[in-house]
């Protein structure tokens, strides 16, 4: 192999509770040090070279790939004020282009709204952020990213000219239009701390904006925006465990004033049907009840109960129509749409066949409607988009997924199983291989996971995924504790001082996986990105050999050192999740796991860990300096790859074709590693 870069020891000594800490790589903080781009790209360098072995089957991979997406391609349309508004690809194009058609799709002239093309030309990155247009149709305001650090700018665009107006605002989260279509109200974040805190309103015409609300509190973040039935804005401020609603009549000069003040550890979020706002809170339960309370105002205790709250069903959002209450809930790990007549109260629940699923909103802007879109996906079957007949109860699809190249989902099998944690509770996992692969331990298995922020693992359709299944490996989630799958109390059982449950319970998974014969014990590797990077770092740290290959990216591996420094973004609205180092008895638990303080000298698995230079969620040196000390420790010489982004953000690249250069890279990673092609060499 290559000879690896070896970063400057350069040790920076603190003291936290009693406890002396020395960081040899803290100096990879500073981004305009010449030293640290140059250590970034002899790391790239490196990783290049070692997996030039790989080189034809990543092209292999990537034509795979590539060969099963319709390059030029429509989103399904959907309708909103007399124009119907979707989304086409193009052969060889990056990005999508957003168009609309009056009247109908037949008939109709296309007018392109938005070529995402066009904006990203000369520029290694670009994210669209939102997009908003005004009742009338002929003002759409939206923001865009072009480095990937999170930081959006917004801009108003007449779709009649397609002249910008002179609007520029910067750092923008949220936006929306009021009534008048002449007024956009916006929320902004704090340039050091990225945190949202700020909601502007500008009249268009006017030189100057006016601040209207600023959130004090720096545990929470602001965002604003309109009801469905286009009656409200609704200015919300929330952090990982309290929420508090403002709402104010579009069109109207009312003052702002608050649906209920907030409670700590109470959570709450609105919306309006006719004369009462529907609120979704975890006053009494917390997988949340839902009551309704006037438009007109009221206490909690004046509050109407439409639905208790339930145990084992968790009540994750709601939506109203005209005549109908859209309840989006989760139980046993599964998710389901229940939907409730207002008239009469009737519920109906809409039927999933598959053991295991995901299914989602749709666009559904309109409010008077009994029609209800909404997407489905499994792990063998593609994205589908259908709609709902809310009274009728009639399934209709619109339009799944084409996968060229004759996909046959009829070859692969989905399901799920559980695992025993060490503590006995059982952990949900989902699985996908190929039907005719014999169970008989001794396939590949690569097991994924998160457990972080309440967060239920999506369980999607992948198109690039059949690279790895058609080799005969195994793919699985493990929905551990820490994440949402089972309500509100599953994420508090992996959090702040439960946090070494997430840890236990994904080496439980593999456990059990190995023990039901599902797949081979030493060709278990592993995947997970930023706070499921977090959960690499730890299990390895648990557990050196138990992994075959380890696929980290953008983690989350510093805890310990980026939770104790407040000025960093984000960090302080971070304490609800993991704790707060100031005290003794959080920096207690976080010192327990954090990965990068708790490496010891050893053999470690191979590794290819992902970063980007601009992330704006977990920073680049966190995963260099990671990679640094373990080469220091490890004794061994198994790959340990660092690669990154010098042009990206915490996803990585944004463009369709270069993030496929990207995942083709990963597999032909993981598939040498597990000795399904290629030649690496494993772990000692």
């Amino acid at each position: 192999m290559p000879t690896p870069p070896i970063a400057d020891r350069r040790p920076v000594t603190t003291l936290r509770h009693g406890e002396t800490f020395v960081d040899d790589y803290a100096w990879l903080r500073d981004r305009d040090d010449p030293a640290v781009t140059g250590h970034l790209e002899a790391e790239n360098s490196y990783c290049e070279a070692v997996l030039a072995p790989t080189k034809e089957l990543q092209e292999r991979l990537y034509a795979e790939m590539l060969g099963r997406i319709k390059e030029t391609d429509l989103s399904v349309p959907y309708r909103k004020d007399g124009w119907w508004y979707y989304t086409r690809t193009e052969e060889g194009q990056q990005y999508g282009i957003h168009c609309r058609k009056a009247e109908s799709m037949e008939e109709g002239e296309e007018r392109v709204i938005l070529d995402v093309n066009l904006l990203a030309a000369g520029k290694p990155f670009m994210a669209l952020g939102g997009m908003a247009v005004t009742d009338d149709g002929w003002l759409m305001a939206y923001s865009t990213d072009q480095t990937g650090f999170r930081q959006y700018t917004l801009r108003v665009k007449d779709l009649r000219t397609g002249e910008l107006l002179a609007v520029e605002r910067e750092r923008v989260t949220a936006f929306a239009w009021d009534a008048d279509d002449a007024t956009l109200w916006y929320a902004v974040e704090h340039p050091e701390t990225k945190r949202s805190h700020q909601v502007w309103r500008h009249r268009l015409g006017e030189p100057d904006d006016e601040m209207i609300f600023e959130e004090t509190d720096e545990t929470m973040n602001v965002g604003v925006g309109r009801s469905r039935s286009r009656e409200w804005l609704l200015i919300e401020s929330g952090s990982h465990t309290t929420s508090e609603v403002r709402v104010r009549r579009a069109g109207s000069d009312d003052a702002w004033r608050v649906i209920l003040p907030r409670v700590r550890e109470r959570e709450y979020d609105v919306v309006h049907h006719h004369e009462h706002f529907y609120l979704r809170i975890n006053d009494t339960g917390r997988n949340f009840r839902l009551v309704r309370l006037p438009v007109a105002g009221g206490t909690l205790a004046d509050a109407e109960e439409i639905l208790p709250h339930r145990p084992d069903v968790m009540l994750e959002g709601h939506e109203a129509f005209r005549d109908h209450l859209v309840r989006h809930e989760r139980e046993d790990g599964l998710p389901h749409i229940a939907i409730q007549r207002f008239r009469d109260g009737a519920v109906h629940r809409i039927d999933f066949p598959e053991p295991t699923y995901e299914c989602y909103p749709g666009a559904n802007p309109e409010f008077d409607t009994d029609s209800y879109r909404f997407g489905y996906q499994s792990m063998v079957s593609p994205m589908s988009v259908l709609t709902w007949g809310m009274d009728s109860h009639e399934r209709t699809l619109l339009k799944q997924h084409e996968v060229k190249g004759g996909y046959d989902a009829s070859r692969f099998v989905s399901r799920r199983i559980h695992a025993p944690a060490a503590d006995g509770t059982l952990v949900p996992v989902s699985l996908v291989r190929r039907a005719d692969l014999p169970e008989d331990g001794t396939a590949p298995c690569l097991l994924q996971g998160y457990g972080s922020y309440g967060y239920p693992y999506p369980v999607l359709f992948s198109s690039n995924r059949l690279s790895l299944l058609e080799r005969g490996v195994v793919v699985a989630i493990a929905h551990i504790r820490g994440g949402g799958e089972l309500g509100k109390p599953w994420h508090d059982a992996g959090r702040m001082a439960s946090k070494a449950n997430s840890f236990t319970d994904f080496i439980a998974v593999a456990d059990a996986l190995t023990e039901q014969g599902v797949v081979a014990g030493n060709r278990i590797a592993i995947e997970g990105g930023s706070a499921g990077g977090l959960l690499m770092g730890a299990v390895v740290n648990l557990a050196p050999t138990r992994f075959c290959a380890v696929l980290s990216q953008v983690p989350f591996v510093d805890v310990l050192n980026t939770m104790s420094d407040a000025t960093l973004p984000l960090t302080v609205g971070e304490y609800e999740e993991w704790g707060n180092p100031e005290l003794e008895d959080q920096f207690a638990w976080m010192r327990s796991y954090c990965p990068y303080t708790n490496l010891e000298r050893g053999a470690y698995p191979p590794m290819l860990v992902r970063t980007s230079l601009h992330d704006s969620q977990v920073m680049y040196w966190e995963p260099a300096k990671y990679v640094a000390r373990i080469r220091e420790l490890r004794t061994n010489d198994a790959p340990l790859l660092l690669h990154t982004n010098m042009g990206a953000g915490h996803g990585g690249a944004s463009g369709r074709y270069d993030r496929l250069r990207e995942v083709a890279m990963d597999h032909a990673f993981l598939l040498a590693v597990l000795g399904v092609e290629g030649h690496l060499a494993a772990a000692d």
